[in-house]
């Protein structure tokens, strides 16, 4: 018997992060589990090609991605109810802070979205959901969106959306 009482949905509110939150979302209500959605705002100090480009403090600039990112989860959460939905921002690396999280919350299942790039796009920024499925304390879902969709109920996209929410952050 799969027993399911936490699933996480860590998302960069892109389309395929959109299809993850469906999924999330239709598992959490199929096995009645609570439903937490992260996001995880890229610091721009733990990247090494980008630690010498930011001359002032970026302190403003992260709160202000950190603040457009908890809206989103908001409104995204809004759209889940009535399910116990948990959102939470953090600063950091996506793939460690995702699993961190995931650690912390005993969370029983991962539910992420994959951008599909090729092997130079992979190569060069390589993969959040890959780093987590080799990272995660538990089981994932990764959702390559679009393909096959088993989840046909479609989530209402969240308004407002705007690619400055996500700018610098990665899932």
């Amino acid at each position: 018997m799969i027993a399911l009482k936490t699933i996480l949905v860590p998302t960069d509110f892109s389309e395929c992060s959109e299809a993850a939150v469906r999924y999330g979302r239709a598992l959490a209500e199929a096995f009645g589990a609570s439903l937490h959605l992260l996001h995880v705002v890229q610091d721009p100090y733990k990247q090494a090609w980008a630690a010498e480009g930011f001359a002032a403090p970026v302190t403003d600039m992260i709160s202000q991605w950190e603040g457009q990112a908890r809206t989103r989860l908001e409104e995204t959460a809004a759209l889940c109810a009535p399910l116990s939905t948990t959102i939470a921002t953090r600063v950091g690396s996506p793939f460690y802070d995702i699993a961190l999280y995931a650690s912390e919350m005993n969370v029983d299942l991962i539910v992420i979205g994959t951008h599909g790039r090729g092997p130079i796009g992979h190569m060069l920024l390589g993969s959040v959901a890959e780093r987590i499925v080799r990272r995660s304390p538990c089981p994932v879902l990764t959702v390559h969106h679009p393909q096959h969709e088993f989840v046909v109920e479609p989530l209402p996209a969240v308004s407002g959306a705007t690619a400055s929410a996500g700018a610098g952050s990665g899932t």
